[in-house]
């Protein structure tokens, strides 16, 4: 039976210990900046700068992480620190600024449908927080919040960039924020990127490919991040489908011997 070891750096007394590092909470406070900043900016009625403050989150969130382990100052308060900033930016921001932008005029289900998005995010965050390390760690289990974050407000960015009235597409808005919501506490895996090593050799098309994709997100970032995290959002469900597939196949008869 293999080893239990906890995920998260909370459980661990060494880390616990440690007192309270400045590199790495400068990006987690900057993130949680980014999430406060989108839902001010989303009560004064710009939903495209509160997007994009969302996005900033996104890449500051990445980065945090990273920069513990670089410079290794990795503490049980920058977890739990971490853990809170990501529901303040990627559970309470998209919740109430797609209720701003489209959900209000639905009424009791518009707030209904936010919540659900919003207590998806919590559940989410607090169970990648107690879950031990017994899975593959190439996999997420549940949409992860940033992605869901960006899903949602990729949509509305994307609305708003084209000009098409909130009113005209609330009733999808509404479907997205309940699939996103619920996608986060599904049992559904979705491909962490854990495993990529940056440091190895790589084809020349990938720099291509790299490139291009920069080109894209260039010409109309919109667009491209929302189909981006669009393609991610329903990967996890084909593979799904895929392993169920494959389940059910039938096994193939043995070969007659001759």
């Amino acid at each position: 039976m293999p080893e239990i070891k906890p995920r998260k750096t909370l459980f661990n007394p060494e880390l616990r210990r440690r007192g309270i590092y400045l590199l790495p909470n400068l990006f987690t406070t900057a993130a949680l900046f980014c999430g406060f900043f989108a839902i001010v900016q989303a009560m004064m009625g710009d939903f495209e700068r509160a997007a994009v403050a969302i996005f900033v989150a996104m890449v500051l969130d990445g980065l945090d992480g990273r920069v513990a382990r670089m410079t290794r100052t990795q503490s049980a308060f920058g977890a739990e620190y971490d853990s809170l900033s990501d529901m303040v930016s990627f559970g309470v921001a998209p919740a109430l600024v797609t209720y701003a932008w489209a959900l209000r005029d639905m009424g009791r289900l518009g707030w209904i449908a936010a919540f659900i998005y919003c207590v998806g995010a919590a559940l989410r965050l607090a169970r990648f927080n107690t879950t031990l390390e017994v899975t593959d760690r190439r996999y997420f289990q549940g949409l992860p919040s940033p992605a869901a974050a960006a899903l949602v407000t990729g949509f509305f960015w994307v609305m708003i960039d084209k000009h098409v009235a909130a009113a005209d597409v609330r009733w999808f808005a509404c479907g997205l924020v309940i699939f996103a919501g619920i996608s986060m506490v599904s049992n559904i895996r979705f491909y962490s990127f854990k495993d990529v090593n940056l440091r190895r050799s790589v084809p020349f098309i990938f720099v291509v490919a790299i490139a291009l994709g920069f080109a894209v997100l260039s010409y109309d970032t919109p667009i491209a991040l929302f189909g981006l995290f669009v393609a991610y959002g329903l990967s996890g469900y084909v593979l799904a489908l895929l392993h169920w597939f494959r389940r059910k196949k039938p096994p193939s008869p043995p070969a007659s011997a001759v």
